[in-house]
């Protein structure tokens, strides 16, 4: 799908603000997320420069790792037209295994006058340093040259690399990425149970499994079902364009020659683009590998289903700490930087803290896992009925030991918060408080905004005709109407949305910074991404 296309999927959504941050969207037909990379355990990497790309239209002079080689292979393995340029910002992502040996072989291709550069690999001690030139932190790549870093893959989890030259430079410049080095033996617990029953519930609509390993890390209570990895990281265009200038002027100078390197001042500080893996909303909603963006391929938008265990993966990448927010639930903290949190009384338990606001430190990774149920919502999220006509509005709910339907994989509520099963909607869902609505909500005419806008409080296609007995045909039509009980739900269709087409809800997980959801000032843009959950019958797809 290409990003003319995709935008116009995205624009074709429902906005529902509950509370504070629940939206429901109608989501394009097809998903990209996973946490895709390049598999070892040797890598042949070279530092290059090239032009990204940012949604107010600039290109960025930048610097980036890439593939030299073809390089063994690409993970998940279910993503097609994965691919490896020879610079990408993010770098490739390395994925390695606990306990093997990891060999980089790195090429300097950047400009001469740009000088050596060098990858340091925080959390992993070197075994072998072969060819290059000694630098400050460790062997460097000079102008033309080769440099090759072997190390141990030790604990399991998500860590950084990036250049150790001149890092105020290099980094800012985009010399970064990411090592996933996944358990060597994954608990057993992680491929049973209801682990396995999720997946069962997956495999029955069609859906592949993306997933890296079936565990974060060598403990049973690391399993998860989907992944994600988010790098976090900010850019000075000014910086940028010093660069590009010197290298120009430069061009043709011969390595270690007076004259020949960059004097670039990197202070002040003015970042005026803030980036989740390299791209900018709504470039990050775009699929993973789009050709639009030929030097960024990993995008940023997480879909899930619900009661879904969701790992994130998360690194800082740049100078400045940023105050992200993950709307819908918080997030439980496995690991930082490969070093699992355990309870210091008992090591079966974990101990990583909840967080309402993940705060991705410079140079700090961490693991944690989100998920999302509807419990809470005090309603039937599915949009049940005894009443309709509709067989999946009759569905039943048979709470487990923790409250939810799990017995039933195929079922479209599998997962549903039984409390609320055919509890329905208020009987003024939309209006003030004090008029019996969940929430005080804008004026309809700003709210609405047009055909981002459906009206519908329910998960899953035809959920609003579930909960109120309508037929497709009696409310299809743009500006349709409710054609149910008075007050079951609100009047749903809009310009682009007919009440058949409703399938989820949508969380916007942004900074809580406000300049950071921008793009060069611009709102909305920068560090700013939807999260997806839909009900079980919508297939995502993450494999295109």
């Amino acid at each position: 799908m290409n990003a003319t296309k995709t935008k116009k999927a995205i624009s074709k959504t429902r906005l529902l603000l509950a509370a504070m941050v629940a939206m429901a969207l109608l989501l394009p037909a097809t998903a990209h997320g996973a946490a895709p990379g390049i598999t070892g355990p040797t890598f042949n990497l070279t530092a290059q420069p090239a032009y990204i790309s940012q949604p107010d239209g600039s290109m960025i002079y930048s610097w980036g790792y890439g593939c030299r080689v073809a390089p063994s292979g690409f993970a998940p393995a279910a993503i097609s037209g994965a691919t490896c340029p020879t610079m990408q910002v993010p770098g490739p992502t390395l994925i390695v295994t606990e306990g093997q040996t990891v060999t980089v072989n790195l090429a300097n291709g950047l400009p001469t006058s740009a000088g050596n550069t060098s990858i340091l690999f925080p959390g992993f001690s070197l075994t072998s340093t072969t060819g290059g030139v000694a630098g400050v932190l460790t062997q460097e790549a000079a102008p033309g040259g080769t440099v090759t870093y072997s190390f141990v893959a030790g604990t399991p989890g998500t860590r950084a690399y990036y250049s150790g030259t001149q890092g105020d430079l290099q980094v800012e410049m985009g010399l970064y990425g990411a090592i996933i080095v996944l358990p060597a033996a994954v608990p057993a617990n992680c491929s049973t149970g209801l682990a396995a029953s999720n997946l069962a519930a997956e495999a029955h609509w069609g859906e592949h499994d993306f997933r890296l390993s079936h565990a974060a890390y060598d403990h049973a209570k690391s399993c998860y079902d989907r992944e994600y990895l988010f790098q976090f990281s900010e850019m000075d265009p000014d910086i940028h364009y010093q660069a590009q200038a010197q290298v120009a002027a430069r061009a043709g100078c011969v390595a270690g020659a007076a004259g020949c390197s960059l004097n670039v001042a990197t202070e002040p500080y003015h970042p005026a683009y803030f980036l989740i893996n390299g791209r900018s909303m709504p470039d990050d909603m775009d699929p993973n590998y789009a050709v639009e963006y030929p030097h960024q391929p990993y995008n940023g938008n997480p879909h899930m289903h619900p009661g879904e265990q969701v790992l994130l993966r998360v690194i800082g990448q740049g100078r400045w700490q940023h105050p992200f927010h993950e709307h819908g639930n918080h997030v439980r903290i496995l690991g930082r930087d490969g070093n699992l949190i355990l309870s210091a009384t008992d090591p079966t338990s974990l101990a990583g803290p909840l967080l309402f606001t993940t705060s991705t430190t410079p140079g700090l990774a961490f693991d944690g896992i989100f998920y999302w149920t509807a419990k809470g919502l005090n309603w039937d999220a599915y949009g049940h009925n005894p009443a309709s006509g509709d067989a999946s509005a009759k569905l039943s709910c048979t709470p487990d030991a923790n409250g939810y339907n799990t017995s039933a994989t195929a079922a479209i509520n599998y997962f549903e918060w039984c409390q609320d099963h055919n509890k329905p909607m208020e009987l003024a869902p939309f209006g003030d408080v004090p008029g019996g609505g969940p929430t005080t909500l804008p004026d309809p005419n700003l709210f609405t905004n047009g055909p981002w806008y459906g009206g519908s409080p329910y998960l899953g296609p035809d959920a609003t005709l579930r909960a109120t007995g309508c037929s497709a045909g009696t409310n299809a039509g743009p500006l349709a109407v409710n054609c149910g009980a008075t007050g079951s739900t609100p009047p749903s269709g809009t310009i682009a949305n007919s009440p058949s087409g409703e399938a989820g809800f949508a969380f916007m997980w942004h900074s809580h910074n406000e300049r950071e959801i921008t793009t060069n000032n611009i709102f909305p843009g920068g560090m700013l991404m939807m999260m997806l959950v839909d009900s079980r019958e919508f297939v995502i797809d993450e494999s295109n």
